[in-house]
């Protein structure tokens, strides 16, 4: 274990009042990146992280393993759309750095694939990606959202899909705080998302004709909180209407607004946040509408469009039923949902009445297999992406009620995880309720404490964690590991309540599930205290903050990725305010409270022998200010007693993965932090997988 001199922070005390309330910090001063003793300190974290990583004597034979896994000649397909007779998709194919937008004209033919745009041809670097894209009805155009840095503050382009090339001047920031489009049915002109604010706030709808400036504000009022408003934007596959979609900051409270694309273009409002119409679609007949008022699974809503019309008038054709809805879709005359149980899920389908279509041919997709689906709306046809945490992932088709067929897009890849089982195991929280766990291990893999585990979950914002492939899980199963995944109260597995009863003030209870979770696997014996580690991202990181402040003697050692660590200043940052409708915010006492009492920076305790941890952040970030990390190590490093090392590690990249070398570089000091704090050291195994 490599011994790492400490970096001393200067203590500066500020005090701030709250409902009465004084709380006082000493590290405000990090929250400026630009000042010379924060760039002072975080050039001596970086050199401390360096030395540590540098210091491990087998960094270089798992970071070969790491390469070798993540830059295995893999082919994956993912958001499936279609334009025309033109299909598009982000393919990632390593060892390229970036996804990259594809066009094809056969679903069973991968071969028939162009390249419309190419990051890395654009920017060599890897430092720029794809937000997102939307093909032109007649599928001869697309636009695309690219940022730099990670920032996600994309740039809109609008290319030609034969050529490549750009065909109108570029929209800035259109992808600054999320960002969306829909077309014209005549594919010469769009709405698209911009903020009036340049901070990130006021979010409104533009128009502009392609080729014929200026734009044009469309939609800029009638939002429940006009400073904290997303838009997504989207219209019926007739073009004749283009829907809003408009939630209130990120708690999941939507509105919806339609207008049509002739006329005098007026917007009305269809849907309020009282009707709990958390998901929308237009289908070619109708408004299909997925609420969730008097049903906390949901239910499917169909209403005739014609102007004026509001949620009022729609008819239920999809009652709630034992388990939540996640997903909608329309394709043709059918109308498709994605049941979640937990965390797996299944596809079910009906036609513009109601009524199920005959049972589908196909794979089993039920709770004992821990499959996810995606779908994906093509003109008559949908589409699903199914994978679960043994198989990658493969696309699905069908039209109406004729059985699905796989098609020839899927992920090609010579990581192989079959031969790892994964049951379903639940811990109970402290207030009684069953949490599931997902334990992914070898067969046989003992139940006596010696097996290292790595527990991992989200909790936030409807987010449902459901079955996933992931390469890197390899990595730590090759080792005679466990891993697991909670699905925590706070996200979407059990449906509205199962959220609602894990934001606000009720966030404890996402902690608290965890706690559970953590103590599940120790009791059970799946491992052991010391041979646990736990690890999440953003909320999760949070969630990771919270429960080592709560309970540190939780685990050997805890990776937080790019967390929210000071719950009472986040809402100064820019998209802090837009996730006070899923926290809460300082300005209502109550709430205030219940923000104190968990936020890990200001809850840690001096002389606390607190687990080995590292944090992680991107300077580029927009989503979660890296100073939130930056402040949690400082206090930690002088608060704990343990002699184990708090580690911050940055990146200068943004919320989400950089470019595929940056990712290995990341996954591989990710583990070898692991596997030294665990005492496991690294060996590859005998006959790898791959």
């Amino acid at each position: 274990m490599v011994e790492l001199p400490p970096v001393r922070a200067a203590r500066i005390p500020v005090t701030d009042t709250y409902h009465g309330t004084d709380v006082t910090e000493n590290f405000r001063w990090l929250e400026d990146a630009s000042s010379e003793e924060t760039i002072a300190w975080t050039k001596a974290q970086r050199q401390r992280s360096g030395a540590y990583f540098g210091e491990v004597p087998w960094r270089d034979a798992l970071r070969a393993r790491v390469e070798q896994l993540l830059k295995a000649e893999t082919t994956s397909y993912g958001y499936l759309r279609s334009g025309g007779s033109t299909f598009f998709a982000l393919k990632v194919q390593t060892p390229r750095q970036r996804p990259f937008l594809v066009a094809l004209t056969d679903l069973d033919d991968p071969g028939t694939g162009r390249v419309v745009v190419d990051p890395e041809a654009i920017d060599p670097s890897g430092e720029t990606s794809i937000d997102f894209f939307v093909p032109s009805p007649d599928g001869k155009q697309v636009a695309v959202s690219l940022s730099e840095h990670g920032s996600e503050d994309g740039s809109l382009y609008v290319y030609d899909a034969s050529s490549g090339t750009v065909v109108d001047e570029p929209i800035p920031h259109v992808n600054l705080m999320g960002g969306s489009v829909a077309w014209r049915h005549d594919s010469a002109g769009l709405w698209y998302t911009r903020c009036a604010d340049p901070a990130g706030f006021r979010q409104q709808v533009w128009f502009r004709e392609l080729g014929h400036p200026p734009d044009q504000v469309d939609l800029a009022g009638g939002f429940a909180d006009e400073r904290i408003a997303e838009n997504k934007l989207s219209a019926s596959p007739d073009g004749f209407w283009v829907m809003d979609r408009v939630q209130k900051g990120d708690g999941g409270e939507w509105q919806i607004f339609l207008r049509s694309q002739g006329g005098d273009g007026r917007w009305w409002q269809v849907a309020g946040i009282p009707d709990k119409c958390v998901h929308a679609v237009l289908g070619t007949d109708a408004l299909y509408l997925l609420s969730r008022r008097d049903a906390p699974h949901g239910k499917v809503l169909r209403l005739p469009v014609t102007e004026g019309a509001t949620v009022a008038d729609a008819q239920e054709i999809v009652p709630a039923g034992e388990l939540a809805i996640e997903d909608l879709a329309v394709a043709g005359d059918s109308v498709w949902v994605v049941d979640i149980d937990g965390g797996p899920q299944h596809v079910r389908a009906f036609d513009t009445r109601g009524r199920p279509l005959p049972t589908m041919a196909g794979p089993p997709m039920n709770s004992e297999s821990f499959y996810s689906a995606r779908l994906s709306a093509l003109g008559d046809h949908i589409a699903w992406s199914r994978q679960s945490f043994t198989e990658p992932a493969t696309w699905w088709v069908a039209a109406g009620g004729g059985s699905p067929r796989q098609t020839a897009l899927r992920t090609r890849t010579p990581v192989d995880l079959s031969g790892y089982e994964v049951t379903r195991e639940f811990a109970t929280s402290r207030d009684g309720t069953r949490v599931p766990l997902n334990v992914i291990s070898a067969p046989g893999t003992p139940r006596d404490g010696t097996a290292p585990a790595l527990l991992t979950a989200y909790g936030g914002y409807g987010i449902s964690i459901v079955p996933r492939f992931e390469p890197e899980m390899l990595l730590w199963l090759e080792q005679g590991g466990v891993y697991v995944v909670a699905n925590i109260r706070g996200g979407g597995e059990f449906g509205e309540q199962w959220h609602h009863a894990g934001r606000l003030a009720a966030k404890q209870n996402c902690f608290d599930d965890f706690i559970a979770c953590a103590d599940h696997l120790d009791s059970s014996r799946i491992t052991s205290r010391e041979r646990l580690a736990i690890m999440g991202g953003s909320n999760g990181g949070l969630l990771m903050g919270a429960v080592l402040t709560q309970r540190p003697d939780i685990a050997r050692a805890v990776i937080a990725a790019v967390p929210v660590m000071d719950s009472v200043r986040s809402e100064t940052t820019t998209n802090g305010r837009f996730n006070t409708t899923e926290f809460g915010t300082v300005e209502d006492a109550e709430l205030f409270t219940a923000l104190f009492a968990y936020s890990p920076y200001h809850n840690v305790v001096d002389g606390t022998a607190y687990p080995a941890v590292l944090l992680t952040a991107g300077e580029n970030d927009t989503r979660v200010d890296a100073w939130h990390a930056k402040k949690m190590t400082a206090r930690l490093q002088e608060a704990t007693t343990s002699g184990r090392p708090v580690l911050l590690r940055l990146e200068s990249t943004g919320h989400l993965a950089g470019s595929l070398d940056q990712s290995i570089d990341e996954v591989t000091d990710r583990h070898a932090f692991l596997f030294d704090q665990l005492g496991l050291g690294y060996r590859l195994a005998a006959k790898p997988s791959l």
